[in-house]
């Protein structure tokens, strides 16, 4: 069962930053940094009530594999849901000059089934690590009168950590029944659509995104794309983003028809498919019949929406 959180701590565990996040944990336990310090020895982990108060500053970070050990028994000792302090620490901060380079998993990691993914990038030739990090990524999903996926459409801000890089390579999963040969691919800002190649069977499509130029290390680049879908069978129930190699924020809008609105939905967090999450929470339709998620300092992860429709 999840503990139950506070609202000013719900809401600085679900946006961060880590630092805020910490403190307002702290705080809403009545603990005196001695006393954490004290917890934490308690369950084998040693660190200074300096290191911790100057981790609620924001002065620095949790980095090294002594001090993430730290902050994962401070999710126990604070009470809070498991990961929910260790996710906002995201990718690992990096020195003035030196080139950034967080932590990559496969995408095989992500979807469903992992052995599709594996053949649809090979034959695109994907590079595992695609050398580039997301610093904001903003989605906007629309569900049509039939209760079915209609589009997706993003702007993403992104940040290469390698020099040479000229792509950003796209990955869209249509749902159960979906025409994805009918899926059609808009590269509307900052970049032309490349290779395509689509899987019908696990209705998957893969398209390179190609830049106008070659970014170098540090350089950032922002670009708009979408998917207009060509709808399942059944009705859609969930839309899910995998990041497989973290994320700065990410902001998520699903839009219902006003003749067809779920009767709940709900935000989550995991980290494989078919995982228990990690983080969820209730979200309420707003008066446009939209929910809207935000998540920081993400590291390899999966984040969605889900919603019932009876």
């Amino acid at each position: 069962m999840q503990p139950f959180l506070q609202p000013e701590l719900s809401a600085a565990l679900r946006t961060g930053p880590f630092h805020l996040a910490l403190r307002t944990a702290i705080a809403s336990r009545g603990l005196a940094l001695h006393r954490v310090q004290q917890h934490l020895a308690q369950r084998g982990v040693h660190v200074g009530v300096t290191s911790l108060s100057y981790w609620q500053q924001g002065r620095r970070r949790p980095e090294r594999a002594e001090s993430l050990r730290a902050v994962r028994a401070l999710e126990d000792v604070l009470d809070v849901p498991e990961h929910s302090l260790t996710r906002l620490l995201g990718p690992r901060q990096t020195a003035p000059g030196e080139p950034a380079s967080p932590a990559v998993r496969p995408y095989r990691d992500l979807i469903v089934p992992a052995t599709a993914v594996d053949h649809l990038l090979a034959s695109i030739s994907a590079p595992r690590d695609t050398g580039l990090h997301t610093v904001t990524h903003i989605e906007r999903i629309r569900v049509g009168p039939e209760r079915r996926l209609l589009g997706r459409d993003s702007q993403h801000a992104l940040r290469a950590h390698r020099d040479g890089i000229d792509r950003y390579l796209a990955i869209y999963q249509g749902d159960p029944g979906c025409d994805i040969a009918r899926v059609a691919v808009r590269a509307e800002e900052n970049c032309r659509a490349g290779r395509i190649r689509r899987d019908p069977a696990n209705q998957l499509l893969a398209v390179e995104l190609l830049f106008d130029r070659k970014l170098r290390t540090g350089d950032t680049h922002l670009l708009g794309y979408g998917f207009d879908d060509a709808p399942g069978a059944e009705p859609s129930c969930e839309y899910i983003r995998g990041f497989n190699s973290g994320a700065g924020q990410y902001v998520l809008q699903v839009s219902f028809h006003r003749d067809a609105l779920p009767v709940r939905c709900h935000r989550f967090i995991s980290h494989a498919p078919g995982e228990t999450p990690c983080e969820t929470e209730e979200l309420t339709l707003d008066g446009q019949h939209r929910v809207h998620l935000m998540a920081s300092g993400l590291g390899p992860c999966l984040v969605g929406v889900a919603w019932d429709w009876d």
